[in-house]
């Protein structure tokens, strides 16, 4: 007599198990996400500049190699690169503030008179919006000025702030560069017992996608603001420095920022020069845009992590919903190397039958 019982048939079948089992992943990984997020904000004060500090040991990287194949020791191969960085950026950021300042009040006139040029011959309402835009930044920056001895405390304060942040970060890069050959140690140390190789090769993939996406960025950047401001000097476009600046700002910010400096380019070349020298502008601005997109970044990031464009504008929204512009800056970079952790991940735990079935079937 057979007494076993006969099997039981699940309460689910297997396709809303298995969807019920990556539903309850997403939200766990959701939810380390949002704490993660959250603890970022809550300690701003101490990431923002460890942040900083990161992005600038990836940009500045190869300096500080160059200089240890020198046989400089690596405290004062640290020291060198961290007063380059300070000599660098010091200059860069002089520049563009001068030149933005110099030629800022005639770039904000130039695009009041491109919203009076619109609504003239276009009659599109929404360009007394363009010049009541221009025309109440002109009015916060006089009023700024005539009331900056009233607000010359907030004003320190500020700049203290910042201050405090940018010799802090300085002072976090000179300590990555110098100790960045005890990194893997630390790696091995604090990962779990037989997962220190990955968290070690993790750690790696990171930093070259960091690091490839800052010095190419950089160069990008560099050679767009100073095609597009030679471009806009031949065509005798008031503020073209300034604009050029801008250019090289807006290029942190993939996409968004060049197309918003680009327009501002274009606004202004409308309304000083006219519609013929605007077309021409903005023929200079699509022919550097191309020459980026199709030899530049090929050339110079092919190394480096690849997203695509939504996924950039995501990270980019993301990034202004939580720290604003800041956020704006850094989103790209943090994107950058999380996909480079999933693909080294990605490249060590791949179904190695995958490849063989993808033939069979194909």
């Amino acid at each position: 007599m057979d007494t076993s019982k006969p099997d039981s048939k699940p309460l689910l079948p297997d396709g809303a198990r298995r969807t019920a089992a990556w539903c309850a992943v997403a939200l766990l990984v959701i939810g380390v996400a949002a704490v993660g997020v959250w603890l970022c904000v809550v300690f701003k004060s101490a990431v923002t500049p460890t942040l900083l500090a990161l992005l600038g040991t990836a940009l500045l990287a190869p300096v500080f190699d160059w200089l240890i194949k020198k046989k400089v020791p690596r405290a004062l191969a640290a020291a060198l690169t961290c007063v380059a960085l300070v000599a660098v950026v010091g200059g860069a950021g002089y520049i563009v503030v001068k030149s933005l300042i110099d030629s800022g009040e005639q770039i904000v006139d130039s695009l009041q008179q491109a919203g009076d040029w619109f609504r003239d011959h276009l009659g599109i309402t929404g360009a007394d919006d363009l010049g009541n835009i221009a025309d109440n930044a002109k009015n916060l920056l006089t009023k700024w000025g005539s009331s900056l001895a009233s607000g010359v405390l907030a004003g320190l304060s500020v700049l203290g702030s910042l201050l405090a942040t940018s010799v802090l970060a300085l002072l976090l890069t000179f300590f990555f560069l110098k100790d960045s050959n005890r990194a893997v140690g630390l790696a091995h140390a604090i990962a779990p017992r037989g997962t220190g190789p990955v968290i070690e090769a993790m750690g790696r993939r990171a930093f070259e996608a960091v690091s490839g996406f800052m010095r190419g960025t950089t160069f990008i950047a560099l050679i767009d603001a100073v095609c597009i401001t030679v471009g806009l000097l031949i065509l005798r476009v008031p503020g073209a420095v300034g604009l050029g600046a801008l250019v090289f700002v807006g290029a942190y910010i993939p996409y968004l920022g060049a197309t918003i400096s680009g327009a501002v380019a274009v606004l202004v070349a409308l309304a000083d020069r006219g519609l013929v020298i605007a077309l021409w502008a903005l023929g200079v601005i699509l022919a550097v845009q191309q020459l980026e997109g199709h030899i530049l970044q090929p050339m110079i990031q092919s190394r480096t992590v690849q997203m695509h464009p939504a996924m950039v504008m995501l990270a980019i929204a993301a990034g202004a919903s939580v720290a604003g512009i800041l956020g704006m800056l850094l989103a790209v970079p943090v994107v950058a190397a999380a996909f480079g952790v999933i693909g080294e991940l990605r490249g060590r735990y791949a179904d190695p039958v995958e490849p063989s079935v993808s033939r069979e079937t194909g």
